[in-house]
């Protein structure tokens, strides 16, 4: 059982050791220009991969403009930070404890209050309409003005 044992790992040594004879191309190989003909070749013995054809007169120059990519909108309803949680309910007076970026009891307090008096359901979480209210007071200017 040893020698079959034995006989069976320096199989395996070897072949990965040698390989199994097939020569594998370097870089600069496959980095090659292909030539017209070889392109010609290729298209003419894969029809599913043959790219449909372009006239293009040779020396008339091309303009391409490039088209303007506009940024994808986030996936979802955006989620808000907890400063900026913090900082719109300062700017609304219902927030009075110090911006640290960290939802405690006394920012959950002052969300319930602030939805309470916005005619939202009061349970001290900003979801998506609790948050499409108080997004508008996150720039101090659109803060309730002292009376």
């Amino acid at each position: 059982m040893k020698k079959f044992v034995f006989i069976v790992l320096a199989s395996l040594a070897a072949i990965s050791l040698f390989g199994c004879g097939k020569k594998q191309q370097t870089l600069e190989e496959m980095q090659q220009p292909m030539s017209m003909e070889t392109l010609t070749t290729m298209s003419a013995t894969a029809p599913e991969a043959k790219a449909p054809e372009a006239k293009v007169e040779v020396g008339t120059p091309t303009v391409v403009k490039a088209a303007k990519l506009e940024p994808l909108p986030p996936a979802g309803p955006y989620k808000p930070t907890p400063v900026e949680i913090q900082t719109a309910l300062k700017n609304t007076g219902f927030y009075t404890g110090a911006i640290d970026g960290k939802i405690g009891p006394k920012t959950k307090k002052a969300v319930a209050e602030f939805q309470k008096a916005n005619g939202l359901t009061a349970d001290g979480r900003v979801g998506p309409k609790t948050w499409s209210v108080l997004s508008k007071y996150l720039n101090p200017e659109n803060a309730p003005k002292a009376q």
